[in-house]
């Protein structure tokens, strides 16, 4: 029983950690914040990738307020900062720790909540059949 709460609570409060992140990060993207267009400028692939990302990042952010969805979220996540961490690396320079960081606390919660993503999949999957029949 013990396990258990402490496991929920470290859950969500990852969840939360990265709700507030994603969430801030995804509207600085989305508005047009200078250093994320001249971040994005540099990336080299249009202003269209900076919607993009900030979307992404935006969407996963709410989704971790839904103990459900939040292995939805945290996947995106995932991908999302593999990506960004290789941009530090061989695109623009600086620190790619920050990224590394969230990208690790998005697997971890990941891990956590892999029996909640396994679940998810199953009730998809027969959704998806159930039409098909």
């Amino acid at each position: 029983m013990k396990g258990s709460t402490v496991r929920k609570g470290t859950m969500w409060s990852i969840q939360i950690l990265l709700a507030m992140v994603f969430i801030s990060v995804g509207m600085a993207k989305l508005t047009g914040v200078e250093a994320m267009v001249q971040m994005f400028r540099q990336i080299g692939l249009g202003q269209w990738f900076r919607y993009f990302t900030g979307a992404i990042e935006l969407v996963s952010g709410l989704l971790m307020f839904s103990a459900a969805y939040a292995p939805v979220g945290a996947t995106l996540l995932v991908c999302t900062m593999i990506g960004a961490v290789l941009t530090h690396l061989f695109l623009i320079g600086g620190s790619a720790m920050p990224a590394f960081l969230l990208g690790a606390l998005s697997g971890i919660l990941l891990v956590l909540k892999r029996n909640e993503m396994r679940q998810l999949s199953s009730e998809v999957t027969h959704i998806k059949f159930k039409r098909s029949a």
